[in-house]
């Protein structure tokens, strides 16, 4: 097999998302301020910048007014200033409006812009290849590498053309590693990079375990007459039983679309869940349903969030490296923003990096950046939001009015903090002791199938390469998750992935995992009741390729 070749930068980024790339741009701001060179990386698995990015996505300017201030005048793609606001409580049949008073601020959008993610970090990728940072995109970071300290010095990018054997093929071509003197972790929520780095600096020590959702999202095209750009809708309640946490959005971008979007926590309890399915039940509800009749289904996606806020961030840095954006996990849940704070964190470490750099250091622990974030009104704003989602993990009615007086009564400075007791994989009910759900079929309408889904995802993976989708013990999805929970990763993955085929006669069960269909939103590595599935990058290139997410 042929070695791989290696190359040299003052930093290496592993992630293009909005993190990664405000690190990157940052990094060649402060070079040329101070005429000085500093080769900066970023690595994408995608095949493009984009490919990966799914988000709502309302935007907070903050951080990108900080970076570029002048992004408007650089035709950034935020074209849709927020015009409205609504948030609504559901019931099954109806909804009520909450007045705009009684809204606490986390929930108000002025000043804020409805965007396409996925188009925001195309044009910040165009804005960082200008100031000279090299991307490549469609190459996975798959290894990370260490020096003979034990310090990170880089990552390797996984081989190309190994067969589902395990073999090389005709076609092989060996990854190339890609040296630093420090390397910044930006994978997206749950990056298998970053949680194997906490593992092994025992970064999680003295936090919160990190508690997710999984985020669901479509773009439709609709009637001009039901359009309007720049509303924003939220909703809480009906279809998720109250004590399920989980809410929706409905945004108007621009050129008669909009996403609309279901959020399930996957704290859930009742194995017979689907977030899927449950996403496309909202779609029917009268407060939600003529926004989108007459309307076509443009794409669709899906991704896991990590939502425990201030109280479950790992230590930030180790040996030549750092965690920035959602890595760590530096979304404001009770905002349900994190686009801006992820930028922001990129930020923070890009300068630490900047000024090691410039003092001729190299694969030490850049606690500048801790100590950054520590002082920066993203702590601050992180800190007045810390309660809220272990307000909410308490029931819709109790958390709804909780978070009133925790946000309205203390504006977020309660002298308490309230704390998340148990990862999500710990939280499912035995089969014996829970509901099954009874979902309606879809009506190729207005609601669909998951596999008719995942085809406008534009997913796609190369047939022949090992399975991304591992698993520690093969006997554990029929001894354990069949047997105890009815195997939930069929209900709680939204892609089809996971299923459980029989014999001609109906016994005989093994689970089928169609690696193929993954959209490559981890909620299997996170809600997996024994942790028995590990999610690991597949061949460069591969998984959605969203448009306009």
């Amino acid at each position: 097999m042929a070695e791989r070749e290696s190359m040299q930068y003052d930093v290496v980024i592993v992630g293009a998302g909005p993190a990664g790339l405000a690190a990157a741009i940052r990094l060649k701001q402060l070079a040329a301020r101070s005429r000085k060179e500093v080769s900066v990386c970023v690595l994408e698995k995608g095949s493009e910048v984009g490919a990966h990015i799914l988000s709502g996505a309302v935007i907070d300017p903050r951080a990108l007014n900080e970076l570029v201030p002048d992004w408007q005048r650089q035709n950034a793609p935020l074209n849709a200033p927020v015009t409205g606001d609504r948030f609504l409580f559901l019931v099954e049949g109806a909804s009520y409006r909450v007045p705009d008073f009684m809204l606490p601020g986390c929930f108000k959008n002025h000043g804020m812009v409805v965007v396409s993610l996925g188009n925001v970090c195309r044009w910040l990728a165009q804005q960082a290849e200008g100031l000279g940072v090299e991307i490549f995109a469609g190459f996975a970071a798959a290894e990370v590498l260490y020096d003979g300290s034990g310090a990170v010095r880089g990552v390797a990018t996984g081989d190309m053309g190994i067969g589902r054997d395990g073999k090389p093929t005709a076609s092989h071509q060996p990854g190339m590693e890609l040296h630093a003197r420090y390397t910044f972790f930006a994978e997206g929520c749950r990056g298998h990079l970053g949680k194997r780095l906490q593992a092994r600096y025992n970064l999680r020590a003295g936090a919160d375990p990190q508690v997710y959702g999984i985020g669901l999202k479509e773009l439709w095209e609709i009637r001009p007459e039901r359009h309007q750009q720049g509303l924003v809708v939220h909703t809480a309640g009906w279809p998720l039983a109250a004590d399920t946490y989980g809410g929706s959005f409905l945004y108007h971008l621009e050129n008669n679309q909009v996403s609309i979007g279901f959020v399930v926590g996957l704290a859930y309890t009742n194995p017979y869940l689907s977030p899927y399915e449950e996403f496309q039940r909202y779609k029917t509800h009268p407060a939600i349903r003529p926004f989108l009749e007459g309307g076509k289904r443009l794409a669709y996606g899906a991704r896991a969030i990590a939502a425990g806020g201030l109280q479950s961030l790992p230590r930030l840095v180790f040996p030549g490296g750092c965690l920035i954006g959602d890595d760590a996990g530096f979304l404001n849940a009770s905002r349900i923003k994190g686009s801006h704070a992820a930028m922001k964190s990129g930020m923070l470490a890009a300068e630490a990096a900047f000024e090691a750099i410039a003092a001729g250091r190299s694969g030490d622990e850049l606690a500048a950046y801790p100590e950054a974030f520590r002082s920066s009104w993203l702590h601050d704003e992180l800190h007045r939001a810390r309660n809220f989602k272990p307000w909410m993990s308490k029931g819709l009615v109790l958390g709804t009015l909780m978070v009133g007086v925790d946000q309205v009564v203390f504006g977020g400075r309660a002298p308490w903090t309230l704390h998340h007791a148990h990862p999500d994989h710990e939280t499912l009910k035995l089969r014996s002791d829970a509901e099954p759900i009874a979902y309606p079929k879809p009506d190729g309408v207005i609601t669909f199938d998951r596999l008719s889904s995942v085809f406008i995802s534009n997913t796609n993976h190369a047939e022949d390469q090992p399975c991304h989708l591992t698993l520690k013990d093969a006997a554990v999805p029929i001894k354990v998750n069949l047997e105890r929970y009815d195997a939930p990763e069929q209900r709680y993955c939204p892609a089809g992935v996971y299923e459980i085929v029989r014999d001609a006669g109906g016994g005989d069960p093994r689970l089928q995992i169609n690696a193929q269909n993954c959209v490559h939103c981890k909620t299997c590595d996170i809600k997996d009741p024994t942790q028995n599935i590990e999610w690991v990058t597949p061949e460069g290139g591969g998984g959605p390729n969203y448009p306009n997410m």
